[in-house]
């Protein structure tokens, strides 16, 4: 009995020292970029990163909660993104005479890009989360593929009548002073720039605090016993559509959130951005930041973010060295014998300091 306890309590320090190195980790991270941009020491490439570092390490951390967590592979959180993106455009284009404070209108877009993905994510789950294993990936990444044929065919403008939207060809006339939000396959364009690092910080401890609480409560706990057994989930009363469906619209809701936040951090933005690739590049980070690992998800997507850049000089060795530090670190963050290797090393100092004390 003793011992049960004991391996409880464990438990539960370890959740909660999780908790506290990602979103120490999140705040550290912020502080020091924030010390650099005031000293002037961030040069102006590593700025434009800051705030799509923000948006990809939350629509990671949204789909580990779909892959470690649910242990379902989803192959749509760009299609999400772009939902998110598009509808935050549109929201803060036609705000933009009425909400004059920039931040005020920011918010304002996320939550409505995040409330529309969610309703995409709930409307797709129907049908998707019946599949499972592979036959899940293939619809989810076709649904990615169809919202972005869709987008790509869109016309939205909005004037002093009101919004106007066409699809496959433009056959409306905007009003003098009118503004075209969505236009086919050029995007949107001439959008303001309104993202700042600051919220994306701040989304990110959102999204942390959404997730952690998610896997801890009763709701997570549900999810995890469907992921591990179905069959002895269902036999103890676990409703394995509903929980499915709760980790699937969690993640398109952050994952919509994300993509709002990105869309208004550039004057233009294509269709085409939130393809296949993006998708793939997604699950990279959570596959080698560990499945149902949300510290290692934020660290594995700023280091892959960023690589490519800090490799930059290397021009004709720039792709083959990424290459080789992603299978590097594939190999260690997957290799059980290296894990307990590690662990054993580490408790052996731990122990050789402890008898030397």
């Amino acid at each position: 009995m003793k011992n049960l306890t004991k391996s409880f309590s464990l438990s539960g320090d370890k959740r909660k020292r999780g908790r506290l190195y990602s979103f120490a980790l999140v705040i550290a991270a912020y502080i020091i970029v924030e010390v650099l941009l005031k000293t002037g020491n961030l040069s102006s490439l590593f700025q434009s990163l800051l705030v799509p570092i923000t948006c990809y390490v939350v629509a990671s951390i949204g789909l580990n909660l779909n892959v470690g967590i649910s242990g379902e592979l989803n192959l749509g959180q760009a299609g999400f993104m772009s939902v998110g993106a598009f509808c935050g455009i549109c929201v803060s284009g036609m705000l933009a005479n009425t909400v004059t404070i920039p931040i005020v209108r920011l918010v304002i877009a996320m939550i409505c890009g995040a409330c529309l993905a969610a309703l995409f994510g709930f409307v797709i789950g129907i049908p998707v989360l019946k599949l499972q294993g592979d036959y899940l990936a293939i619809v989810t990444l076709a649904f990615g593929q169809i919202i972005k044929s869709v987008f790509m065919n869109m016309y939205i403008g909005f004037d002093s009548d009101g919004l106007h939207f066409s699809f496959v060809e433009s056959n409306f006339s905007l009003q003098p002073g009118g503004k075209m939000l969505l236009n086919g396959p050029m995007g949107a364009t001439g959008t303001q720039k309104i993202a700042n690092f600051t919220v994306g910080t701040i989304l990110i401890l959102i999204t942390l605090m959404i997730v952690y609480n998610l896997m801890f409560s009763r709701s997570g706990r549900a999810i995890m016993e469907a992921r591990d057994n179905r069959i002895a989930a269902e036999s103890v009363g676990i409703q394995i559509s509903r929980t499915k469906m709760l980790a699937f619209v969690v993640s398109a809701f952050l994952a919509g959130a994300a993509g709002a936040l990105y869309g208004l951090n550039y004057s233009t933005l294509v269709p085409n951005k939130f393809d296949f690739n993006t998708s793939i590049l997604i699950l990279v980070f959570v596959v080698l930041g560990g499945l149902g690992n949300m510290t290692g998800t934020i660290i594995s997507t700023v280091v892959l973010i960023l690589l490519p850049e800090l490799l930059r000089s290397l021009q004709d060795y720039r792709m083959l060295i990424y290459a080789v530090v992603l299978i590097l670190i594939m190999l260690i963050t997957n290799n059980e014998w290296l894990k307990s290797k590690t662990k054993s090393l580490t408790s052996g100092k731990a122990k050789g300091g402890a008898s030397n004390g």
